[in-house]
């Protein structure tokens, strides 16, 4: 195993910059085959991303972490792009129930720290249980979310996973998604018809009005300094130091070079 670092990555994230979302996809299927899978909320981007991994015909797995308090129509929207698309859906389950959890701990999303350790616990653990199943995961961050997501790179590293992860939407803007969404006819959750600019646990996610921020109806009862929940690392920021452990021959197909040991 080699050491692998954001820094590496500096360069393939200018070269990728003006490449499609498509172009994106299939260069990490090449790269990464059967040790990539995508990450979905069951929001509008991933419902794109799964969307193109179908009409790709890119074979690969879906992952999405079933908090046990997920709206009924994020339910339905597994189920629904999951029979419609053709996608095998791998569903991730926290530890414990949220009766368990509660009676464990008490009610934790009503304060800061506590929401932290709940996220931890029913989003972002359920996810690190696949921790060395795949080298890369496919996310659907965009930058025109604003806010921390606004710099999202297109390639990253993420320790906690020790894997490499893409946005190949990240240059995507609201009229590329909407035209994209009209023109295929994505399947979408209904909840962004009912005023959910993002959607999670039903404790935590409120609609938003016209002139709020995008995020403005996540804990909206903390405050704005509760707006993400951690599983999507760079929404936490790090910088060019952050590192994991890969093959060395995954690191040079994956930077198009050549080791000469012989050096």
């Amino acid at each position: 195993m080699a050491r692998f670092t954001q820094a590496d990555l500096v360069e393939l994230n200018k070269a990728f910059e003006d490449r499609s979302p498509a172009d994106l996809l299939r260069w990490t299927k090449d790269i990464f085959g059967k040790r990539v899978a995508a990450l979905t909320a069951m929001q509008k981007a991933g419902s794109v991303i799964c969307h193109m991994i179908s009409s790709m015909k890119i074979n690969m797995n879906v992952l999405f972490v079933d908090t046990g308090v997920n709206f009924p129509e994020t339910l339905e929207t597994q189920h629904r792009l999951a029979q419609a698309y053709g996608l095998k859906i791998m569903t991730l389950h926290p530890e414990k129930t949220m009766e368990q959890q509660t009676r464990e701990y008490g009610v934790l999303y009503l304060t800061p720290e506590g929401q932290k350790h709940c996220c931890e616990m029913r989003k972002t653990e359920p996810l690190l249980a696949t921790r060395g199943d795949y080298d890369c995961l496919i996310g659907s961050l965009r930058r025109a979310e604003g806010g921390a997501r606004g710099g999202c790179p297109i390639l990253s590293v993420d320790p906690s996973m020790n894997c490499v992860r893409i946005n190949p939407l990240a240059n995507f803007s609201d009229e590329h998604m909407e035209n994209y969404i009209a023109e295929h006819s994505v399947i979408i959750n209904p909840l962004h018809s009912q005023g959910f600019s993002t959607i999670s646990c039903n404790r935590c996610t409120t609609p938003v009005l016209p002139n709020e921020p995008k995020r403005a109806g996540r804990w909206r009862h903390l405050g704005p300094w509760s707006v993400y929940c951690g599983i999507n690392p760079t929404d936490l920021g790090g910088g060019t130091s952050l590192a994991i452990d890969l093959p060395q021959e995954l690191i040079d197909r994956l930077l198009g070079r050549t080791t000469d040991f012989s050096i």
